[in-house]
């Protein structure tokens, strides 16, 4: 497995592939730490909206954050990675992104009370 991983991200070692693990794992802590902060600054709570709501408006601030903070804890690992290295998975990469989009768009609708969007 570890092989169709070095193979998949172009790396050479075992030490890299944990490198690029730990980098990750950093990254995910990091940027949930991050991101509670933020709701709460922007008087964001799990108290005053509805968790359907409050949770994929946490997840909405999670996303940006987690793509800077994998850049720099990449470069200061010296590794380069991002979400965009892993495009070449084109199903995944679509599939997820189409869910993004609809999933935005409906965020909006609900939000905008259906003024825009409309079907």
């Amino acid at each position: 497995m570890l092989d169709k991983l070095k193979s998949k991200w172009g790396i050479t070692t075992i030490p890299q592939v944990v490198i690029i693990f730990i980098v990750f794992g950093v990254t995910g802590s990091v940027s949930a730490a991050i991101s509670g902060p933020i709701t709460d600054y922007f008087n964001i709570s799990s108290e005053l909206l509805h968790p359907l709501i409050y949770w994929p408006v946490r997840l909405l601030i999670l996303f940006p954050i987690y793509q800077v903070l994998l850049i720099w804890f990449g470069l200061s690992a010296g590794v380069i990675v991002s979400v965009f290295t892993f495009q070449k998975d084109k199903f995944y990469f679509n599939f997820f992104y189409k869910m993004a989009i609809t999933m935005i768009r409906k965020m909006i609708k609900l939000l905008s009370f259906g003024i825009l969007f409309k079907n």
